[in-house]
């Protein structure tokens, strides 16, 4: 399974350490979905690239897209493709057995709420102790999937390649008409 990781990337890091493309930044978590940093670090990717990018580029919805918004912590955002072997557990919040199975709703997976998706995510992390991860969908595409990675698969993970973002990269092109930011 092949997912793609928007994040600040420093091409002098090496692939574990802060700002490389399998970092776990614990330390920046605490505000995401899945988050629940004093028990584990996690990863975000998407199934594609454009949905990856979007998710770092969605607070800017509207406003004309310039070089800054490619930045976070004065770094510039790569884009990584990570693999994920295949045979790897992960809990799908998109099939309808999964949530009953766990008496869920979508309605609370997809919720904006953290004070809601981090508590189901802890619980699913630890009722699935082998588990590489969640999968769940986009909130800005419902056909766009979203891995959480744990960082007890860390291990499991490999890196196909990193690149840096451009404006003129066919990812941000794409996340930039898919949010209306004007170029």
């Amino acid at each position: 399974m092949i997912g793609y990781r928007c994040f600040a990337w420093s091409e002098r890091a090496r692939p574990t350490e802060p700002e490389g493309p399998l970092w776990f930044p614990r330390i920046h978590q605490g505000d995401g979905r899945h988050d629940n940093p004093a028990v584990y670090g996690c990863l975000y990717l998407a199934d594609r690239e454009t949905s990856a990018v979007v998710e770092q580029l969605a607070r800017f919805r509207g406003q004309r897209l310039i070089p800054e918004m490619l930045v976070r912590r004065g770094v510039t955002l790569g884009l990584a493709s990570l693999e994920l072997p295949d045979r790897a557990q992960v809990i799908d919040l998109d099939d309808p057995a999964v949530l009953s199975a766990h008496e869920l709703r979508p309605s609370l997976v997809a919720t904006r709420h953290r004070n809601v998706t981090q508590p189901q995510a802890l619980v699913l992390h630890r009722r699935h102790r082998f588990a590489a991860g969640l999968r769940w969908w986009s909130v800005y595409e419902a056909l766009w999937a979203n891995l959480t990675i744990f960082e007890r698969a860390a291990r499991r993970l490999t890196v196909d390649g990193v690149r840096r973002l451009t404006l003129d990269d066919p990812a941000v092109v794409d996340a930039a008409a898919f949010l209306g930011l004007a170029a």
